[in-house]
């Protein structure tokens, strides 16, 4: 037992290791077909795209070994030092960050860039599991919530003044691992009727879906007291104003937020993912060129390295955000519904593991790791399929770049380290 322990393999869940190398192998091979050009292949060119994701993939076997070389202990320990050198480092962007296509989200050491965003996700995933863990929060007191949600929303906030938006609503992942951890389930359907809310109101204007839904909660509060036996005459009016005030404030605020707030390009992406306009060839060309790839594919796809649309540079970014659309292409439904199994299978070895965790930071933790994949996984093809609006959220372990594959290894492996922890006793 005691040379097991002293093995920084013993224990790890090889299931998650294969799914992790599966991954990121098949998502190279992507790269490699989105950024490929005529010339001689070189595997360890830094100035090609698939040669520099080679060299990061390559780089991430010692950050993994990195990883489980620490007792999982420390990461427990240290949860809350980890947390507050990510804010610092998102702080640090507004002077000394590297601004590129209007955003300040960037470091710049020569020819290697760091975006510091992709690595908080895994530190407040720490913080949170800390947070939960320490004291035996209940999640149904208010202080406590609002002690979680500052925890969570605090990057989230400095990532949205980068301006990064896209990586910033990854956040919103965390109110699955507290509703696992016991805050009301009330949060996630506000949260889902409001953007219901606000979809409407683009639709049809929000002057009219205001009038609709005071005339509905009219009849709904009318309906209840009625019910209840009290009648029309002891009818409670200052619960009603009071509904009123809130979803006028709602629905004015959204109108705001949406025409003084929002970017032109950000309302023109929304309405051309409503169908309120067409424009396949300005704000709407990278949806449409990427439904156009992946709809090509067939059932069997192409071929490896046989996609004409993604030889021809049809889709821009096709190598980072969109990297989807080449394996909709090359590998048609078969291969895209293959690489959505793996994400799937990945997710629920997290989530076997983690509620068979006996220690509640590993299990919160887990829960962390699970939700913010899930949430990238979900986003990320959805806006490459159509169903949702472009925004910046790379396809884990797939997309181009080495912030966002380290990023991701040192969530996963951090979990990983947890698990084995619950094995042996360290």
């Amino acid at each position: 037992m005691r040379q097991e322990r002293n093995n920084i393999f013993a224990g790890i869940d090889w299931i998650l290791v294969f799914l992790f190398f599966t991954l990121i192998g098949f998502g190279w091979m992507n790269i490699y077909a989105a950024s490929k050009s005529d010339e001689q292949f070189e595997l360890f060119n830094f100035s090609t795209k698939y040669g520099k994701q080679f060299i990061f993939i390559l780089l991430t076997i010692p950050l993994a070994i990195l990883i489980l070389f620490f007792n999982s202990k420390f990461y427990e320990k240290f949860a809350s030092i980890f947390y507050v050198v990510s804010l610092l480092s998102l702080i640090g962007l507004f002077i000394f960050g590297k601004e590129i296509n209007g955003a300040r989200s960037w470091y710049n050491f020569g020819v290697l860039g760091l975006q510091p965003s992709e690595f908080v996700k895994a530190f407040t995933a720490l913080a949170v599991a800390k947070l939960l863990t320490d004291r035996q929060y209940n999640l149904k007191l208010l202080k406590n919530q609002i002690k979680a949600f500052i925890i969570i929303f605090t990057p989230a906030l400095l990532i949205t003044l980068q301006p990064d938006a896209g990586s910033a609503l990854i956040y919103l992942a965390f109110f699955f691992v507290l509703n696992r951890e016991g805050l009301t389930l009330n949060y996630i359907l506000f949260g889902s009727l409001a953007i219901i809310i606000f979809i409407l109101s683009i639709l049809f204007g929000y002057l009219w879906v205001l009038c609709a839904i005071l005339i509905l909660l009219t009849i709904i509060t009318l309906y209840i007291t009625y019910k209840g036996g009290k009648g029309f005459l002891r009818f409670n009016w200052h619960y009603i104003l009071i509904a009123y005030s809130i979803v006028t404030l709602f629905i004015f605020g959204t109108n705001f937020t949406y025409n003084n707030i929002f970017k032109q390009h950000h309302r023109d992406r929304f309405e051309v993912l409503l169908g309120l306009k067409t424009d396949n060839k300005n704000i709407g060309y990278n949806s449409y060129q990427s439904e156009l790839t992946i709809s090509s594919g067939g059932l069997s796809g192409k071929g490896f390295l046989n996609g004409d649309i993604t030889k021809g540079n049809f889709v821009p970014e096709q190598h980072t955000d969109y990297i989807f659309s080449t394996v909709g292409e090359e590998w048609g439904f078969i291969g895209s519904i293959l690489v959505i199994i793996l994400f799937m299978l990945m997710l629920y070895r997290i989530i076997y593991l983690s509620e068979t965790h006996s220690n509640k930071f590993g299990r919160i933790y887990g829960y962390g790791v699970a939700s913010i994949l899930l949430f990238h996984v979900i986003v990320n093809i959805g806006m490459v399929i159509g169903l949702l609006p472009t925004v910046g959220i790379p396809l884990p372990f797939f997309s181009y770049g080495g912030s966002s594959l380290w990023g991701f290894t040192i969530l996963l492996f951090i979990f990983i380290r947890l698990d084995a922890h619950k094995k042996y006793d360290w």
